[in-house]
């Protein structure tokens, strides 16, 4: 059912915007008239539908890509609807065969919670605290024990389990695939059973396990959920998916300053999906926004008002104000108020060991690279002799357009 002939059937005005919302940025939502039924249900009833999002534990920190499920759950939360923050604390230790063409090392316990004692502060940064039901999957899947486990491996075939992509691949290429990476799938799989849940979100590398767990809900006599799938986001580079790897990423806990500036450097093309899948606002304003750029509106201004926006959400107004003006002094070659004061012995000092030591490059090697490549600034004029020794006395050094130090050399 596609959302022109819903939504030109009777439905009520709530029922109808809540379903625009659901779709907003939206992959894929199946079955898309299951939910519509569920909708109607809840209005009908008063009774707030369960919204199930399970993200493991596999990293310490949250990016911005991370955050674009975790929108589409405040957006469903501001309709009243209970949102489920799953953190999976069991399934992280089969690890996540999705999208791999190896086997995934599992964490280690210890691992596992140090990782999840930052998620749930971080997610809600986004979500609601208040209304956000935070679940640990090792509640239930724990006390399955051996038993347990074979009677719902029985509840799905090898060849269904098969037809998921990434098994397929690996199989016909002679890969290895091992038996608990089939148990990944119906882990999360019975996680919906456990939470009864009446929607499942993630990414679309998630849509395999999210089938799974509807059709373990019809094994065990329940209503089966519907699922939403989320695009994956673009990073700053504007080609791969937001990744640490690929140092393409906005991590929710850096600093201000930082946040807003990486917002500023994307595209503009690559803008717009950020508002979409990002940005509060609604798609009325976006577009809105849209035709004024078109008319002649400097695509900065946008920009700007973006990287204000998700600043704000982060930290607060107050520090997104003060991440704009710090832009602006950069911009015009203007030093920072707030930069790493330190002393540093050995004058006179050679300045790729000052960088080194004043830790803005890693190495006195990557400090010449720096130097060579003429992103190394000290007291303003740009450095290009690598032998250069800096004097007893206090410099202001700058490496690219981010980093700064007022470093004194006794």
């Amino acid at each position: 059912m596609n959302a022109e002939s819903v939504t030109s059937t009777s439905l009520s005005d709530g029922v109808r915007r809540a379903l625009e919302i659901s779709l907003r940025g939206t992959h894929e939502l199946l079955p898309q008239d299951e939910w519509v039924r569920k909708l109607q249900r809840a209005e009908a009833t008063g009774t707030p539908l369960r919204i199930k999002l399970g993200l493991d534990p596999t990293a310490p920190d949250i990016h911005i890509g991370h955050t674009v499920v975790l929108n589409k759950m405040r957006q469903l939360q501001d309709l009243g609807h209970r949102v489920i923050f799953l953190i999976g604390d069991f399934t992280t230790t089969i690890g996540d065969p999705s999208g791999r063409n190896s086997t995934r090392p599992p964490l280690t316990r210890e691992q596992i919670e140090a990782n999840a004692q930052t998620y749930y502060r971080q997610a809600s940064l986004v979500l609601d605290p208040e209304k956000t039901e935070i679940r640990y999957n090792s509640e239930w899947s724990d006390p399955l024990g051996a038993r347990g486990m074979i009677q719902l491996a029985a509840k799905y075939t090898v060849a269904r389990m098969m037809e998921r992509d990434d098994f397929n691949k690996r199989f016909k290429a002679g890969q290895s695939i091992s038996v608990h990476e089939f148990l990944y799938p119906l882990m999360q799989g019975y996680d919906s059973v456990a939470l009864k849940s009446d929607l499942e979100l993630g990414g679309t590398d998630q849509k395999f396990n999210l089938l799974v767990g509807r059709h373990l809900q019809q094994e065990y006599g329940q209503e089966p959920q519907c699922i939403l799938t989320m695009p994956l986001l673009e990073g700053l580079d504007g080609i791969e998916k937001m990744s640490k790897s690929k140092n393409n990423y906005i991590g929710i806990s850096e600093d201000a300053n930082t946040m807003f500036a990486k917002v500023l450097s994307i595209s503009d093309e690559l803008m717009w999906r950020w508002y979409t899948l990002l940005s509060f606002q609604s798609l009325a304003q976006i577009e809105a926004l849209k035709a004024e750029i078109a008319a002649g509106r400097n695509p900065k201004d946008a920009k700007v008002a973006l990287a204000k926006e998700i600043t704000a959400r982060f930290h607060s107004a107050a520090a997104a104000e003060a991440a704009e003006q710090d832009f602006i002094n950069r911009s015009k070659g203007g030093v920072p108020d707030d930069i790493p004061e330190l002393s540093l012995g050995g004058a006179p000092l050679g300045i790729a060991q000052l960088l080194k030591q004043a830790g803005l490059a890693p190495s006195t090697s990557e400090g010449n690279r720096l130097i060579d490549g003429g992103g190394v600034r000290v007291d303003s004029v740009v450095i290009g002799d690598k032998a250069l020794k800096l004097p007893a006395g206090s410099y202001v050094v700058q490496v690219g357009k981010r980093k700064f130090a007022r470093v004194t050399i006794t």
